[in-house]
């Protein structure tokens, strides 16, 4: 029966990954610092005969080498998360990122375990061509903006990665997310869609930074966690990177009407320039759409829930908050 470690598993993304594995039989150990995690994510989970919570900083040396002793395989996916909390804290973003990251590989190294790596979209900047490919190159705005630390500290985690996977022939897994999102995403770091339908369900005003015309893709978690579970169990992804996430592209501005629509809300629109969101000189990406042929052509995976079902299952749990 596989031992599961999960870094930053308190997280909206790691808490789905838990129940997913417990779902399939294996211990699941969860390791979080509840910086971006919340225990309410994981409080059912406390008390199952095959479930370990402990809470501290994945830096922590001493408790890594524990933790990872004592699993098969890490899912890392802790990391510094948010527009908003990473351009106010860029320091701690790069320490977390790179730092914790380096533990990690160190440790799995020392014992021996396959690591699955949560990197990001991010890694492709401004984007070169379209859709993202892998093995696409880089466009990345200068080191003066804050924003793009993020970007640059999940690079590097994933260079190291491959690094490790290279010279001391490792087990690493590279996946690259793109928006994320369904029930139990909080929006308190930046994250849009939860920050919409939050504001919808009140009537309150919807921000929608800049024009509204940038366009992103939304993939469902539960379609997210089957990609992971397939590239985990597929001996040929070792030392491989891969994008997840869907391909169904809306812009901003036409989310912040389809969540509109789908709430029966009553709010109204608002245009917010970039430099009063965050910070002067604030940039952004004009698209982030992925290519899923690499992923599919090696699990056959492919997204199945589309972004109206996906808001649907939002809606249902803040109303269900909502309600009590």
């Amino acid at each position: 029966m596989t031992h599961a470690l999960i870094t930053g598993g308190a997280g909206f993304i790691g808490s789905h990954l838990a129940e997913s594995l417990l779902a399939a039989g294996q211990h699941v150990t969860i390791i979080d610092d509840l910086s971006t995690g919340r225990l309410d994510n994981i409080l059912h989970l406390e008390g199952h005969p095959r479930v370990r919570i402990t809470i501290e900083d994945i830096r922590r040396q001493p408790v890594i080498d524990r933790l990872v002793s004592e699993c098969d395989i890490i899912y890392h996916l802790a990391a510094a998360v948010g527009v908003q909390k990473i351009v106010r804290e860029p320091i701690n973003t790069i320490e977390v990122n790179i730092g914790g990251t380096e533990v990690i590989l160190q440790t799995a190294r020392r014992y021996r375990k396959k690591v699955m790596l949560a990197s990001t979209s991010e890694v492709y900047g401004k984007g070169v061509s379209f859709p993202f490919k892998e093995d696409n190159d880089s466009l990345l705005g200068p080191t003066s903006r804050s924003r793009w630390a993020y970007a640059a500290s999940k690079a590097i985690d994933e260079f190291l990665a491959l690094a490790y996977h290279k010279e001391a022939d490792l087990q690493v897994v590279i996946f690259r997310l793109f928006n994320t999102v369904g029930p139990r995403q909080s929006g308190q770091y930046g994250m849009v869609v939860p920050r919409f339908v939050q504001w919808a369900l009140n009537n309150d005003p919807i921000q929608v930074y800049g024009d509204g015309k940038q366009s992103r893709c939304f993939g469902n978690v539960y379609d997210v966690i089957d990609a992971i579970a397939r590239l985990a169990q597929h001996p040929k992804a070792v030392g491989e990177v891969f994008n997840i996430g869907s391909d169904e592209e809306i812009s901003i501005l036409g989310l912040a009407q389809r969540v509109i629509a789908r709430t029966n809300s009553q709010s109204e629109i608002r245009l917010i320039p970039y430099d009063q969101a965050y910070e002067p000189g604030f940039e952004d990406f004009a698209r982030r759409v992925p290519s899923l042929e690499k992923i599919g052509s090696y699990t056959g995976w492919e997204p199945t829930t589309s972004l109206d079902t996906t808001l649907d299952q939002i809606i249902d749990y803040y109303r269900g908050l909502k309600n009590g």
